[in-house]
């Protein structure tokens, strides 16, 4: 059995072979064969085989692909510049004109994609041309898109969802259906603030569109069509239970193949393109799950989990005040380590404490997911504003991290509201299952 001294110098080990750049996977698997060794030998190692076994044979995993090619195919189809322009039309006239597009049109691509870094791309890409043609804040832009970006690991399908799931055993239809309503709190509230301080600051935003007659508004409806239709089928599925999430990921690929087909975009060229991004994105992905799954499986082996348990029991500590911890925790790691390095190597440690101080798992991964959408958007390592600005290719990446600022603070207010009131998140999902 290791103390509490031990599993915090392999923790930090850890963390300090991903700050000096080891890929993610590698120094959590050099983490956990270190653990085994020390304590256990070198005949402990003979189990990775049975664990790597057991963790590509479960099929939920299999959804991750699957979401991951329905992005990449709905990115090439040319969905997004119809969508953005579709809800330019609507949201245009509102104090912040089409910063609330920016807001709006990640929130639906996030609905789809289900990657943060995916959605950040695209939309700088529609959205950075058209807001500097008009005159808009640069800075209060691009932390626009860089905040509305983070929509992609929260409203689902989530592929960060899934991979929590998987890592716990929660289920995944009901952290689908708990992101919904906080999603859509967080739309609300970055669109709050920015007509808020639109007004206060006239001159941060462009001038306001003219009102489109309704006859164009209503014609721009069909671009929003095709994005909310692969949104209602595959979530639709799953709710209903006519399909697993992995079988109605399939179906939504299904329909992308479809609307790339219906816009002229379907080649196989494009479909090379796709297959060849979602082996990469899926590769990595796996390989840093498979790597957690071999250090859940040490610490539990080495009692990690019952010695935290009892350290967290021994400081007396409210579920307010754990709470408090980790925010404080994730907010610090969030500055200096990738987000899903950051939730694959922390929840094999946290998740047993959080079922020790009694908080409900749905509830406790939608919180889990917020502060990696901070850690998306805070400095030095936020891959959001790196993103955004890789796609601007002018000024300096500081520019973006000024741009974020107050975005961070609504993320923040948006923790705080589901921690003071959790039914935000899980009323849904226990009303649904």
């Amino acid at each position: 059995m290791i103390d509490f001294t031990g599993a915090t110098i392999g923790f930090v080990l850890m963390l300090g072979m991903m700050a000096l750049g080891l890929h993610v996977a590698v120094a959590i698997f050099l983490t956990s064969v270190l653990g085994a060794i020390v304590y256990f030998g070198p005949g402990l190692l003979d189990t990775f085989a049975t664990q790597l076994w057991a963790v590509m044979n479960d099929f939920i995993l299999t959804a991750i692909p699957l979401f991951v090619l329905l992005g990449e195919l709905l990115m090439r189809a040319g969905v997004t510049q119809r969508m953005y322009s579709g809800l330019s039309t609507w949201l245009g006239r509102l104090p912040g004109g089409l910063l609330h597009t920016n807001i709006g049109a990640s929130g639906l691509f996030a609905a789809v994609s289900g990657s943060s870094v995916a959605t950040a791309a695209t939309i700088s890409t529609v959205a950075l041309p058209e807001l500097r043609a008009r005159g808009y804040n640069e800075r209060l832009v691009l932390g626009s898109i860089a905040a509305g970006a983070t929509l992609g690991i929260l409203i689902p399908p989530s592929v960060n969802l899934i991979i929590y799931g998987a890592l716990t055993g929660t289920s995944i239809g009901q952290l689908f259906a708990a992101g919904i309503v906080p999603g859509l709190l967080l739309i609300g509230l970055f669109m709050l603030f920015i007509a808020i301080i639109s007004v206060l600051l006239p001159g941060s935003a462009g001038a306001l569109d003219e009102a489109a007659p309704w006859s164009e508004k209503m014609r721009s409806l069909r671009h929003l069509v095709p994005p909310l239709s692969i949104f209602v089928v595959v979530m639709g599925a799953i709710y209903t239970g006519w399909a697993t999430p992995t079988e109605a990921a399939a179906v939504g690929v299904l329909m992308a193949v479809a609307l790339a087909a219906m816009n002229k975009a379907l080649s196989i060229s494009m479909l090379h393109d796709a297959f060849l991004s979602t082996v990469r994105t899926t590769a990595m992905i796996l390989l840093i799950i498979i790597a957690a799954f071999y250090l859940k499986f040490i610490i539990g082996i080495l009692g990690v989990p019952q010695a935290m348990t009892s350290f967290v029991a021994a400081m007396d500590l409210t579920p307010l005040g754990f709470i408090l911890v980790l925010v404080v925790f994730y907010l610090i790691l969030g500055c200096f380590i990738e987000t899903l390095s950051m939730m694959v190597g922390t929840i094999p440690i946290v998740f047993p404490l959080v079922v020790h101080m009694g908080l409900d798992p749905v509830w406790f991964g939608i919180f889990l997911v917020l502060m990696m959408e901070l850690a998306l958007i805070t400095p030095p390592v936020g891959m959001n504003l790196f993103v955004v600005q890789g796609v601007r290719r002018t000024g300096s990446v500081v520019d973006v991290f000024y741009g974020i600022i107050p975005f961070v603070a609504v993320v923040l207010f948006a923790v705080a509201l589901i921690v003071a009131v959790p039914g935000i998140v899980t009323w849904l999902p226990y009303r649904m299952f």
